[in-house]
């Protein structure tokens, strides 16, 4: 049995509830409301997909390089505002954008499925010098995943 399938079936679960979800907000609420870090619903929906875009490359990189993995940790020190300033998700058409993030963590599903359990214990590095092993970054994907989702709530919401 797959140790992730959990972890999949309840990222697949979320996608099948948020996709119809995203899809029908109104542009006004998409782009005018303002996150914490004042990121709009468009925005932080992109750092999702940098996410998934980011932790597929973790997860090839860590069962071929050796470990620990030195590799450019674009969430940390700020980049991941940069990230979403230079890709311009704010005027990114929304259909495709929501569609963007729904493929592409369908396919760090897959990615996961096809994990060597041999390199699960592999490790990153950091940029705040903390050793993360390939299984705990896979395990914690969701928690980051549903972390956003309840801010884009709170953002339609107004709670």
């Amino acid at each position: 049995m797959n140790e992730f399938k959990k972890n999949n079936e309840e990222l697949l679960g979320l996608l099948e509830e948020w996709v119809p979800k995203l899809l029908a907000l109104p542009e006004d609420t998409l782009s005018k409301r303002r996150n914490s870090q004042g990121r709009s619903i468009k925005q932080i929906v992109g750092h999702m997909v940098d996410s998934a875009s980011n932790n597929i490359h973790r997860i090839v990189h860590l069962q071929y390089q050796p470990s620990p993995l030195l590799y450019p940790d674009y969430a940390n020190l700020g980049n991941n505002d940069r990230w979403i300033a230079i890709q311009n998700y704010q005027d990114e058409n929304w259909e495709d954008l929501v569609r963007l993030w729904q493929y592409s963590n369908i396919h760090i599903v897959h990615v996961i499925n096809q994990v060597n359990p041999d390199k699960s214990g592999n490790v990153w590095i950091s940029a705040l010098n903390e050793e993360v092993p390939l299984k705990a970054m896979i395990l914690d994907y969701p928690n980051h995943f549903k972390l956003h989702l309840r801010e884009i709530d709170e953002l339609i919401t107004g709670k």
